[in-house]
């Protein structure tokens, strides 16, 4: 008997019925459809405080990414690197000197904990740091060797906007890399510190006093 009274379980089919209804109503908020940087940071509020490097910062509309790791092949004609995504360019710096040579995802994974360290520090949406950083290190004037035949001397010239925000990475990863080199501070602590300092423009940091010393020189060849 026992065995009969078994199908007896569903008394009120209705439940069941009701339990797929809300399954179904279930629709996430409306936010799923802006791209935040490792499902975290907005590229929406992002200001680009100089106008001449707008173009050559890549961090909003199209450029906007969920990883700095698009597997683009922004090296096949000359400046296609400017609409590579700005996080991507500092992934690819941290690639530097041979024994890191590949390691893209290791490098994903300092800016991912840099700019982690950068929104406990400062409590500011970290794209907007990173961005300060690299407009306040690129050097706007170098110097240049100019003549031939052993009559050389220096010259000052303008540097490209393309140019400064290169230069820039260059100096914030070297920097960085430079302070963690046998120390106990880890690689993304290190660049958290180097990207905030140069985002002040203090002079705590190794691309601003680089940037500093860059422009010194040229003003002296003039």
């Amino acid at each position: 008997m026992s065995d009969a009274e078994e199908p007896v379980e569903v008394e009120n089919p209705e439940e069941e019925l009701v339990e797929v209804d809300d399954e179904e109503e279930f629709v996430p908020a409306g936010g799923a459809a802006e791209v935040k940087l490792f499902g975290k940071w907005s590229f929406d509020d992002i200001e680009i405080r100089d106008i001449s490097l707008v173009d050559y910062i890549a961090c909003k509309g199209d450029h906007a990414t969920y990883l700095p790791h698009t597997a683009g092949r922004y090296q096949k004609k000359r400046f296609r690197k400017a609409s590579c995504p700005i996080t991507e360019r500092l992934a690819c710096c941290m690639m530097k000197k041979g024994r890191n040579a590949g390691k893209k995802l290791m490098a994903c994974r300092i800016v991912q904990h840099t700019l982690e360290i950068i929104h406990l520090l400062t409590d500011q949406n970290p794209m907007q740091v990173v961005v300060d950083a690299i407009i306040n290190s690129g050097p706007r004037e170098d110097s240049t060797r100019v003549g031939g035949a052993g009559v050389v001397r220096r010259q000052a010239v303008d540097m490209s906007p393309f140019r400064r925000v290169n230069y820039a990475l260059y100096l914030l990863a070297t920097g960085a890399r430079e302070a963690s080199f046998r120390n106990l501070k880890t690689m993304a602590e290190c660049l958290a510190e180097e990207l905030i300092n140069a985002a002040r423009g203090s002079s705590n940091s190794y691309a601003i006093k680089k940037k500093d010393e860059i422009e010194r020189v040229s003003k002296s060849n003039r």
